[in-house]
């Protein structure tokens, strides 16, 4: 099973600017299939906390900070991730969401399958959550 990791990205710093390169091959361990972002997060809001039976997601911060909510088993963590270095791969099975974003946070997502707007892929209810990640996990 794959597991939910954080991942540390190099960043090279010159005079001039800093590069971030991601070579998918070493950061994602799916075929990149859609690519979406989010930024003008307001202040005092947070994305809705879910799960996916099927996706699987990398997500880093382009610019600014944001909190992630994840459980990976453990329950509820938060991982404060400050961009542009930091990145997370959520497989699914994995709980998350985000919150507390610094007023010029954007993050950009990469996942593993296509837009479905009838939402089937995901899971919403935490505690139905917790009974169905019990039973994955056997």
């Amino acid at each position: 099973m794959k597991q939910f990791q954080k991942i540390d990205l190099k960043t090279f710093t010159n005079r001039d600017f800093n590069l971030t390169p991601v070579e998918f091959k070493d950061v994602i361990p799916f075929d990149v299939k859609r690519m979406y972002y989010f930024s003008d997060i307001k202040p005092d809001k947070q994305t809705g906390e879910h799960c996916h039976y099927v996706e699987e997601e990398f997500f880093f911060v382009a610019r600014g900070a944001i909190t992630a909510i994840i459980d990976s088993g453990k329950g509820k963590e938060e991982m404060r991730l400050e961009g542009p270095n930091t990145a997370i791969y959520v497989p699914n099975y994995v709980w998350h969401g985000f919150k507390n974003a610094s007023a010029d946070c954007m993050m950009i997502a990469l996942t593993s399958t296509n837009y479905n707007p009838d939402r089937g892929d995901y899971l919403e209810n935490y505690e139905e959550y917790l009974k169905i990640r019990g039973e994955h996990l056997k």
